[in-house]
């Protein structure tokens, strides 16, 4: 086993750049032919000194041997553990047939655990929703699509930023075996552009989770509350040409701020959302919301 480099061109943009392959060398018949065993990107960020001491260490994981070099370069253990993971996940389920073993419980070491209960309950009820479908029909690449379920689904069990999102779908969440796309390697940002097509998209969004909560639960389309909030800008913001000096609900019209439209309907759900200015009120805006 070892890593190749090696040199390709994007045929969108004519871009040279290197991609790197995890290779096993097998002897077939008489002939010796190099098998691509997992293709590890263009960001493969292991220096190249540290390549041989990767490969024993995926090798060691696939056999279920300790680690020979458990003091190892930083950040190798957890390359060589997540590439492993992929690589079991490729080969595929055992075969059919009862395979009943006798296990020491005490015997038993967690390497890599993942949570998966809240991503198999935020998935249903995304797929309930259609939003996943809805998300692939939307003029946005597959790869982006993905970055947005990941940032739904821990928006509903981990609130928090980009960055902290990253940290759970790479570190916590079992979300990427089952999408079959792998957060590890997902930079922050992937999370910001995923959030960025989600806002371009927002009115077809929203009118279709509205229009598809009013079927699930046979409700009658209401207006029933319309607030304003704002949030502030840390610096100036002045290539942002809605952040206005107005006033502000956290006490900070030191600052430009930005006002959040919400429109609900009599159970709750979100009928509407918009970004206005940050001077703007409620009588000068409820007219178009409505």
């Amino acid at each position: 086993m070892f890593i190749r480099r090696t040199q390709t061109r994007s045929t969108a943009s004519g871009e040279v750049y290197f991609t790197y392959r995890l290779v096993r060398s097998e002897r077939v018949d008489s002939k010796v032919r190099q098998r691509t065993l997992l293709n590890l990107g263009r960001h493969f960020e292991i220096a190249q000194q540290h390549w041989p001491a990767l490969c024993r260490r995926i090798d060691e994981i696939l056999t279920g041997q300790l680690a020979l070099d458990p003091d190892g370069p930083p950040g190798l253990e957890t390359h060589a553990q997540r590439i492993a993971a992929q690589l079991l996940a490729r080969a595929g389920a055992p075969g059919e047939g009862p395979d009943i073993q006798r296990v020491d419980v005490d015997s038993l070491e967690l390497i890599r655990p993942r949570s998966v209960g809240v991503e198999h309950v935020g998935l249903w009820a995304m797929d309930q929703l259609g939003l996943r479908a809805r998300l692939h029909e939307l003029p946005v690449p597959a790869s982006l699509c993905a970055a947005a379920i990941g940032s739904v689904i821990a928006r509903m069990a981990r609130p928090g930023s980009e960055r902290a999102t990253r940290r759970w779908l790479g570190e916590r969440s079992a979300l990427g075996e089952l999408l079959g796309v792998d957060f590890e390697t997902m930079g922050a940002m992937q999370l910001y552009r995923a959030s960025d097509a989600l806002m371009a998209h927002r009115e077809a969004i929203e009118r279709h989770l509205f229009d598809r909560a009013m079927g699930l639960f046979d409700l009658h389309p209401t207006v029933t509350l319309y607030d304003l909030t704002n949030t502030y800008f840390e610096g100036e913001a002045p290539g942002q040409p809605k952040a206005k000096r107005g006033h502000s609900k956290d006490k900070r019209t030191d600052r430009p701020l930005l006002t959040l439209a919400l429109v609900l309907d009599a159970s709750g759900f979100v009928r509407r959302s918009r970004v206005f200015a940050g001077n703007v009120r409620e009588h000068h805006t409820v007219a178009d919301m409505l």
